[in-house]
């Protein structure tokens, strides 16, 4: 027994002493653990299951969010929701793969100074929110988020909407022609109930109003709040877990 441990002491200490062999084993360690992980995915459609209600952003949302990465909004609020009853408590139903799927990037974080906004949208009004952003203390006394008072005297100027959506268009996500050729008007009718109609028969659920109290300005606060707004609001969760309740309904008995 003494000697068979001696041996494979004996070994180690060999394989670790030979950069050459060390390397190679590693090497063969990572190549079949990469097969592993890789390989099934060739043979699934797709990794992440469509639910129901899940859109891609309108050019407003889409430029609110523009300006949310700009101002760095993400290194202090995460938009992922993990499966934690401390968690779910405080901010709502986990996230679901579904919900991020059309992000490029996803939003998810790792560090939460404030809370997680993955539901944040319809929890607040635009008021509190144009507040919140302007002095985030009026609202939040023990907040330490600095203040975005310029977003509300600003105008949007987001460029070329057709161009965010043809990128994101060749990486999967399913705008149609006729949402690229109409980005730029999409953007100014979402503020705008009159013009909104038919940008809210191909972006269900999309919210038009003005977002910021100032109807004769298109402002990155307005594009910051529609964004702010939807998040969350888009899928039916309860719907979209048919397994969760499952559980919930056998472990009830």
């Amino acid at each position: 027994m003494a000697s068979e441990k001696a041996e494979k002491r004996f070994s180690h200490r060999r394989i670790e002493r030979n950069v050459s062999l060390l390397g190679f084993l590693a090497l063969i360690a990572v190549v079949i653990g990469g097969i592993v992980e890789i390989a099934p995915l060739f043979w699934i459609d797709n990794t992440v299951e469509k639910v129901e209600g899940m859109r891609p952003y309108t050019p407003l949302e889409l430029a609110g969010r523009n300006v949310y990465i700009r101002e760095g909004c993400y290194t202090c609020h995460s938009q992922m929701i993990r499966p934690f009853r401390d968690e779910v408590e405080r901010y709502g139903h986990y996230s679901l793969a579904a919900e991020s799927m059309y992000d490029h990037p996803f939003q998810w974080g790792s560090k939460r100074t404030g809370p997680d906004l993955a539901r944040v949208g319809g929890r607040y009004s635009d008021e509190w929110h144009k507040a919140h952003l302007i002095d985030p203390r009026s609202v939040v006394p023990e907040s330490i988020m600095p203040p975005y008072a310029f977003l509300a005297e600003k105008d949007l100027q987001a460029g070329d909407m057709r161009n965010d959506l043809t990128a994101l268009y060749r990486v999967g996500v399913p705008y149609t022609k006729a949402d690229i050729e109409k980005a730029n008007e999409d953007m100014a009718a979402q503020v705008d109930p009159a013009a909104g109609i038919d940008l809210q028969k191909r972006y269900p659920k999309a919210q038009v109003r003005d977002f910021d109290g100032d109807p004769d300005r298109l402002t990155e606060m307005d594009a910051l709040i529609a964004y702010l707004q939807m998040l969350g609001t888009l899928v039916d969760v309860d719907k979209a877990a048919p397994q969760e309740r499952a559980g919930e309904a056998e472990a009830g008995r």
